[in-house]
């Protein structure tokens, strides 16, 4: 029997005592949460016994991000990060750059936003002379478009990005040309990181249009030998039978069919499915890759399989596409599973109370908010005054939408706080989650998402699996620029395992600067 006693911390969770309280766990379950000075007692003295006195750490359930894509996000280590990248200058001397350091090798980038570079994208000419030859993707910050070398386009591809069709044939490629021994690097990267903030759980949105079954059969086969933390693999891919169900999910391993089924694309792309057109580009409502019958059919064979569906949908015309799917798939809050959406950043309060009414749970990105909302970002860029009422996390949530929140790294970083606090502080007056909502959507939300209905799943209190994270006491800061908060993961842990620890080592968090 192997005891754990964290002593000292605060813990948040609504059941625990207020103040310095005292954890146990025995054999990965935790088995009581008292205030800390009633601890004496609590284990037994044996030698396996272990005491952490954690005076003002905090201690919260493991967090669990509800939309991410691993190796993408993990070849980010040795690739180009263009997160702020200033011209299309400044993007080609980088290709140019990485190109004469390893001839010929792929250039794997992510991150170029133009609409702050006052001059248009570098064509694919301009690219293949800085490439030297080498292939080159280089994803959008949406990665909803991409800007790529002639041999990786298809066909009587347009100049510039790729988005669509296009895109998608140019990212199949451009993984294909990945080595497996790079791409199991990159997904071990990406799981040490999370893990090194806090995270449990990630959902992992797979599909033959965002990554393929190999680099999904990879990551569930790393997760399943206890690598990092655990991963909940979809896999976003429409049928019309509940047979086909079945047998796409035997195949890919997936947990359901769900995630980046694609209803429509991006705003920053221009994809997102709209019902009038975008303010910056008059006539453009968008790409609507499903309609309401293909959403039923999908709905439909899922539900009669007892599989999770799921969709990919930002653009308000996209959501009534779902809504009026659902209502023709004529499923009900009572089924045997509860669907999901994947980011529905435009949906109004109609819409709202059909997604409530059949169940579907809502994972959201509140970064999305963060970094393009607001009066000047680029939502409002290309919305104008339809961008204020995007992403009502207060709206879903009061309409008891079920709420998960995920980072969609490597489109926002992995930070269960940085969400958090961007959740809280919404740009539109009235549609942010208090502390304690937000908080609750990254952790039990994110198991509720993933079809988990234990109730103590996500929680610290008594007969919960041991899944935790302890924090430096700072991370509650009030919310200002100045007031020193570090969001130092300490420890992470979950169902028992410890995934990352500084509280033993004594070393500082070594956290890999995955950012968008």
């Amino acid at each position: 029997m192997t005891r754990t006693l964290l002593l000292g911390a605060r813990v948040l969770d609504p059941g625990a005592p207020p103040g310095p309280a005292a954890v146990e766990i025995v054999d990965g379950t935790i088995t009581q949460v008292r205030p800390a000075h009633e601890a004496r007692g609590t284990t037994g003295g044996g030698t396996d016994d272990q005491v952490l006195r954690l005076d003002g750490a905090l201690i919260t359930p493991a967090f669990v991000d509800a939309h991410v894509h691993a190796t993408s996000t993990g070849l980010l280590v040795d690739g180009l990060d263009l997160a702020g990248c200033p011209s299309p200058r400044a993007l080609l001397d980088a290709v140019r750059d990485r190109s004469t350091a390893r001839p010929g090798a792929l250039v794997w980038g992510h991150g170029w936003q133009e609409q702050t570079w006052g001059a248009p994208p570098p064509t694919r000419a301009e690219l293949d002379r800085a490439a030297q030859g080498a292939p080159v993707y280089l994803s959008r910050i949406d990665v909803h478009s991409a800007l790529v070398s002639s041999d990786l386009a298809p066909s009587g591809a347009p100049d510039g990005p790729l988005s669509a069709d296009a895109h998608h044939h140019a990212r199949r490629a451009a993984l294909a040309a990945v080595d497996p021994s790079v791409r199991d690097a990159a997904q071990r990267a990406f799981l040490e990181a999370a893990a090194a903030r806090g995270v449990g759980v990630v959902h992992e949105c797979a599909g033959p249009d965002i990554s393929s079954r190999a680099d999904l059969a990879a990551l569930l086969a790393r997760a399943a030998a206890g690598q990092g933390p655990d991963v909940v693999g979809y896999w976003g891919e429409a049928v019309t039978t509940a047979d086909q169900a079945r047998d796409l999910l035997a195949a890919t391993g997936a947990h359901g069919l769900a995630g980046d089924l694609f209803v429509d694309g991006s705003i920053g792309s221009r994809t997102a499915a709209l019902a009038a057109p975008y303010t910056d580009a008059p006539g453009c409502t968008g790409n609507r890759y499903l309609d309401a019958g293909q959403v039923a059919a999908h709905v439909a064979a899922c539900t009669a399989a007892g599989v999770q569906a799921g969709f990919h949908v930002i653009g308000d015309a996209a959501a009534q596409i779902l809504v009026d799917g659902l209502r023709r798939a004529r499923t009900s809050a009572a089924g045997p599973v509860r669907h999901r959406v994947e980011h529905l950043e435009m949906v109004d309060a109609g819409q709202i109370a059909v997604l409530a009414a059949h169940g579907v749970v809502a994972s959201v990105q509140p970064l999305f908010d963060a970094c393009w909302g607001g009066p000047h970002g680029m939502y409002a860029q290309r919305l104008g005054s339809r961008a204020a009422a995007m992403n009502p996390f207060a709206a879903l949530h009061a309409a008891g939408v079920a709420l998960a929140l995920g980072s969609d790294s490597p489109v926002t970083p992995v930070g269960p706080w940085e969400a958090v606090r961007a959740a809280v502080a919404h740009r539109t007056p009235g549609s942010g989650l208090t502390q304690a909502q937000a908080v609750a959507a990254h952790t039990v939300g994110g198991h509720r998402a993933a079809g988990d209905t234990d109730p103590l799943a996500g929680r610290i209190l008594p007969g919960a699996p041991a899944g935790y994270a302890v924090w430096d006491g700072s991370v509650l800061g009030t919310g200002t620029d100045t007031d020193g908060r570090t969001d130092a993961c300490l420890r992470t842990v979950q169902r028992g395992r410890v995934l990352h620890d500084t509280l033993l080592t004594g070393r500082a968090p070594a956290v890999a600067p995955f950012r968008a």
